[in-house]
């Protein structure tokens, strides 16, 4: 790596930086605002909540991430040429080391998005859960006060007859008014207890009732029924989660059970996080990467272009993307194609230029 390189690269990834630092700063802010209201609830302490907020970091960074660094080597594209740097470059022929250090920088972006998207999210995102399941039981804990109703979440009511020496609760009763399927617990005995996977309720000789959208009513009895805390304090029939499974687990358990559709979807959505580093930063060097003679700023500005590339690769990846583990990169293919067509068009002149001919 050339001095050169050495150059464009601190150029590109001190831009970068820049303004993923205001960004993070900004979604740091409001991520504190939303946990510290729903801790004024479980009444946490404030590390508690300091650390779920840094936990969610890595989910909501990446959403960002690969725009800021996309916008990063736009501007730092804009400022050489306006310093005329830019111009300099291709007069000598340096083109290949621009393009080169361009690569060599989305690569880098796509490893770390890469690296955050199948590693590090997963793992903030079980040690997230594993810290809501805490609050959950300490919330369920404390509003287990005998002959009192105590709402535990916005629709879920819960109160118990007694609670004996050894924790052991008698004439359990929660109903669970949420949609789409309100249900109602009634048992003799309840214990919480906690395993690996988290804390749990365990009912004895009860019955749950069902009742449906259109009225409909059924019941079921049981002798025992272990009923996970987040059920009551969470959002209701939120169903298999598998994002805070990192994905070398994922490859793990299919090369011993073979591959499933969601795996291969789980895979696919995350792979497409580094996928679209490389799809901005190719759509950046064809509109930015050339000199202009224009002495005039253009009208539109080059952070609102990138923008709006990457609302158009988002908008064809929801709504073009299928159930196929090849779905979610629809959308990064689209924008891929459309910047190497342009990219390919700037640089007709530079191919079809005669070996020898002057710059």
């Amino acid at each position: 790596m050339n001095r050169l390189t050495r150059y464009l690269l601190g150029l590109f990834a001190a831009e970068a930086t820049a303004l993923f630092s205001v960004a993070i700063s900004i979604l740091f802010l409001v991520e504190c605002l939303r946990v510290v209201d729903i801790g004024s609830v479980r009444a946490q302490g404030l590390l508690s909540l300091m650390a779920e907020v840094v936990l969610a970091m890595p989910s909501v960074g990446t959403a960002f991430l690969y725009v800021c660094i996309a916008i990063g080597l736009a501007r730092s594209l804009r400022t050489l040429q306006g310093t005329r740097e830019l111009h300099i470059l291709h007069a000598s022929q340096q083109l290949p080391v621009l393009l080169g250090a361009i690569a060599i920088y989305a690569a880098l972006g796509a490893l770390l998005l890469l690296l955050v998207a199948h590693i590090i999210d997963p793992a903030a995102t079980r040690e997230r859960d594993q810290m809501r399941t805490r609050f959950a039981a300490d919330l369920v804990g404390r509003s287990l006060v005998p002959n009192r109703f105590a709402e535990l979440a916005d629709g879920v009511t819960i109160t118990i007859g007694a609670r004996g020496a050894g924790g052991e609760i008698t004439s359990f009763f929660a109903d669970d008014r949420r949609e789409p399927t309100r249900r109602t617990y009634i048992s003799d005995s309840a214990l919480i207890s906690a395993d690996d996977v988290g804390y749990a309720l365990q009912l004895r000789n009860g019955t749950i009732q069902y009742r449906n959208p259109d009225g409909k009513f059924s019941e079921i009895g049981f002798e025992r029924y272990d009923m996970a805390l987040e059920r009551l304090t969470g959002a209701a029939d939120k169903g298999p989660d598998t994002t805070n499974v990192n994905s070398i687990e994922i490859v793990a358990d299919a090369m011993a059970d073979g591959w499933t559709e969601a795996g291969l979807n789980q895979l696919a959505e995350r792979t497409v996080e580094g996928l679209r580093v490389i799809a901005l930063c190719i759509f950046v060097a064809a509109i930015a990467a050339f000199p202009s003679g224009r002495r005039r700023a253009s009208l539109v500005p080059i952070e609102i272009v990138v923008l709006g590339a990457a609302f158009f690769e988002r908008v064809i990846h929801s709504y073009g993307s299928g159930s196929t583990p090849l779905g979610p990169t629809i959308g990064v293919a689209t924008l891929i194609a459309i910047s190497a067509l342009i990219l390919a068009f700037r640089l007709r002149s530079i191919l079809l230029r005669p070996r020898g001919a002057p710059a």
